[in-house]
């Protein structure tokens, strides 16, 4: 009998297994750039999903993915790349989470006052702020001890109380005052539970007092806080504190509001040492080797020069990382650094995206919870637009060398240099946005002159300053040193006042984010006509990003704060007094720029010292809100009263049974299940930074710690008799007191 012809359907399979064998024989030099992406994805996976069942079933789908692949791959590129990336991603997901679990500590639940002794783990002089941040380890608890017991704690210590002999390994005595590591007040804000959990840092708090030095002291000080001290010395104010941290990556000694217009104007970058310092460094110490040791003839006949200047460069890439505090984007930009210098070594080309691929795969493996962190996407996003950039053959064609005039070589370099700032500005768009809320437009304006004015000016400056102070002659190059760094912040405060210098936008959904990201690592990694699908997941995910509406309304956790978006945009606070973090934390992840304003100012609003109500028209309704701003109780009845003819209610105490709103209760209670709240009006959206059934571990810290909260002891009717007497019954809006003894309320 003859044998039947294939169907059309698996024909159809055959043609389409051809063409993707056929795509992937031409990327196949690409494949492995995606080994990286794949142990990130994993990382990511056990970040995004809530508990430990789905961690395990992240890996069982992994493990069966892999062996799906191997066995119908039948020896084909398809099988074996998905096979390969299918086991990366289930060690990406193994290793955060084995890193979570190694880094546990104890975590405190209530805030505590307590008396210590404890021996320095470090010291971050922040004289800008006023402060200096140690982390404390070794802690033995004198008297009350809390429970859990912390094992490694941070604290700050008013400047003018930190003794002058502070030092790493010092022992000291102190009183504190300590509080929980916080998680994000609302959601899309900054999680330093998160960075403390993997730091092993079970409390935060502030020292009550000058401590006292049991022993230890100045004899230890490491070599990074004298060469701050140092720099700071030589220049004055932020000019002094971006020398120090160009020298030793300590910010500290940067004003705030410097630091803010280097963010605004998007040279921040210059202030964390990572890729761009450690290769100035490099380059730098590279070519006066080179020219030192070709002095001697013997030496550059053999031909070994090169190699020697690589060496010597390397063990200064190194101590460079070590005098900067070792921090991991300075770990990841020596590792790049030296990987660099054995390519040279060994003759082959240096930069490539191979080269950023092994860098990554490097940290991942080593700490695979910096994935989550900003600096990690910021500095890999930015180093691999610039070569995939360089890598395309049209733009080499563009800027490559030629026999031209000197005119259209003095231009191709700033063009160049233009066209990758434009690059590294789309690619770090995104990262921006949804780690800060907020973006810079002229950055690649701004980075054309500060970016060859800080490494090739200022840096050499500071390091002929830094050599000619060895024999005390260092004033006159510590002056060109401060006028140049006076110029790149003249540059940061001019490009930050300009006039729509930063795009201001709320949380960014997860899904847009991570389609931008697979949109960008698509179009930057393949090299064929197919990575332009990339630019489709991009449009798709900016779309979704920016059709995404701000919320109306923010609750913090402890809700103590609320922010009302009014019309025009602002942002408005509950409170009158609210600290700048608070302010500004509110602002950003409302989506506005501008300074927030007072509710109470709002013609919106009716506001007295304990209540505020405010009246808003979102999607067509009225939608009225009540929350307190008081520690004080008014009336049952009247607040009950209150309740029922409002939609929402929020309160940082715990209401009463009766007070029922017609759509939502925020009070202590609620907030201690659902961490900070945002909410949009008009769709009846609810964002709460704790999600239902996560179990991460710390979440889970945090909730015990919001669950302890303050004693409740007592409850409501306890309290409104306290304070009964301290205020008089008032209407809770009323702007008329019933008292004719009680001063009017503003």
């Amino acid at each position: 009998m003859a044998a039947q012809p294939p169907s059309m359907h698996l024909r159809g399979l055959q043609t389409a297994r051809a063409r993707l064998e056929a795509w992937l024989e031409a990327e196949r030099d690409q494949l492995v750039l995606w080994l990286p992406v794949a142990l990130g994805a994993g990382v990511a996976a056990w970040f995004l999903l809530p508990d430990a069942v789905t961690w395990r079933a992240a890996l069982l789908a992994a493990g069966a993915t892999a062996l799906f692949a191997a066995a119908l791959g039948r020896g084909g590129r398809a099988g074996r790349a998905v096979t390969i990336g299918a086991l990366a991603f289930a060690l990406g997901l193994s290793l955060v989470w084995w890193r979570a679990e190694r880094a546990a500590a104890p975590v405190l639940t209530r805030p505590a006052i307590a008396r210590l002794t404890a021996r320095v783990e470090r010291v971050d002089r922040l004289p800008a702020r006023e402060i200096v941040r140690v982390r404390l380890t070794d802690l033995a608890w004198q008297g009350h001890t809390p429970r859990p017991t912390p094992t490694r704690i941070r604290v700050n210590i008013a400047l003018t109380d930190a003794p002058a002999a502070l030092a790493p390994d010092a022992r000291i005595a102190l009183r504190v005052r300590l509080m929980p590591p916080p998680p994000p007040a609302v959601p899309g804000a900054f999680d330093f539970a998160r960075v403390a959990w993997f730091d092993g840092i079970g409390a935060t708090g502030r020292a009550l007092g000058k401590p006292a030095i049991v022993s230890g002291g100045t004899n230890g000080e490491p070599l990074r806080a004298r060469l701050s001290r140092h720099i700071q010395a030589q220049l004055a104010g932020s000019a002094g504190g971006i020398a120090a941290a160009l020298a030793t990556g300590d910010t500290g000694g940067i004003a705030e509001e410097d630091q803010e217009a280097m963010r605004r104007s998007g040279l921040a970058h210059l202030l964390s040492v990572s890729g761009l310092h450690i290769t100035a460094v490099v380059g730098l110490t590279m070519l006066l080797a080179a020219r030192l040791l070709a002095l001697n003839t013997r030496l550059a006949l053999t031909g070994r020069v090169p190699l020697l200047a690589a060496a010597i460069a390397a063990a200064t890439a190194v101590g460079y990382t070590w005098l900067t505090g070792s921090e991991v984007p300075t770990i990841r930009s020596c590792v790049a650094a030296l990987l660099v210098l054995v390519a040279l070594a060994l003759g082959r080309e240096a930069l490539t995206l191979r080269l950023v691929a092994a860098g990554a795969l490097i940290v991942l493996l080593l700490w695979p919870e910096s994935l989550a962190g900003p600096s990690f996407q910021l500095s890999f996003a930015a180093v691999t637009a610039i070569i995939a950039l360089a890598e395309h053959p049209r733009v080499r064609g563009w800027f490559g060398p030629r026999e031209e005039g000197l005119i259209a070589r003095m231009l191709r370099g700033p063009g160049s240099l233009l066209l990758t700032g434009v690059a590294v500005e789309f690619a770090l768009l995104p990262i921006a946005v949804f780690h800060f809320h907020k973006a810079g437009i002229y950055g690649a304006l701004a980075n054309i002159v500060a970016i060859p004015l800080t490494t090739f000016v200022a840096m050499p400056l500071e390091a002929a300053a830094l050599a000619l102070d060895v024999v005390g002659a260092g004033a006159p190059a510590w002056w060109l040193a401060g006028h140049a760094l006076g110029a790149l912040l003249w540059i940061a405060r001019t490009v930050a006042a300009a006039p729509g210098a930063v795009a201001a936008l709320p949380a960014m959904p997860h899904g847009a984010f991570a389609l931008m990201v697979a949109g960008g690592l698509w179009l930057e990694l393949w090299r064929t006509r197919w990575r332009r699908l990339g630019l489709l997941a991009l449009a798709v995910g900016a779309a979704w990003a920016l059709a995404t509406p701000p919320p109306d309304l923010l609750v913090t956790g402890d809700g103590r704060h609320v922010a009302l978006r009014v019309d025009g945009g602002r942002v408005a606070l509950l409170r009158d007094r609210a600290g700048d973090y608070a302010r500004d934390m509110l602002a950003e992840n409302g989506g506005s720029d501008d300074e927030p304003v007072l509710l109470s100012a709002q013609r919106e609003a009716q506001c007295s010292r304990d209540l505020c109500r405010a009246d808003v028209i979102r999607g067509g309704r009225r939608w009225r809100i009540l929350a307190t701003r008081s520690a004080y109780l008014v009336p049952a009845g009247e607040l009950i009263a209150a309740c029922r003819s409002a939609d929402i209610v929020i309160s940082e105490r715990r209401l009463l049974r009766g007070c029922t709103p017609r759509w939502l209760r925020l009070d202590r209670a609620t907030l201690a299940r659902t961490g900070g709240v945002a909410l949009t009006l008009a769709s009846g959206r609810v964002v709460t930074v704790r999600q239902a059934g996560d179990r991460h571990p710390w979440v889970t810290a945090a909730a015990l710690a919001l669950d302890a909260g303050p004693s409740r002891k007592g409850g409501y009717r306890e309290r409104s008799k306290r304070f009964g007497e301290r205020r008089p019954a008032r209407d809770p809006i009323d702007h008329a007191p019933r008292e004719p003894d009680t001063a009017p309320v503003p």
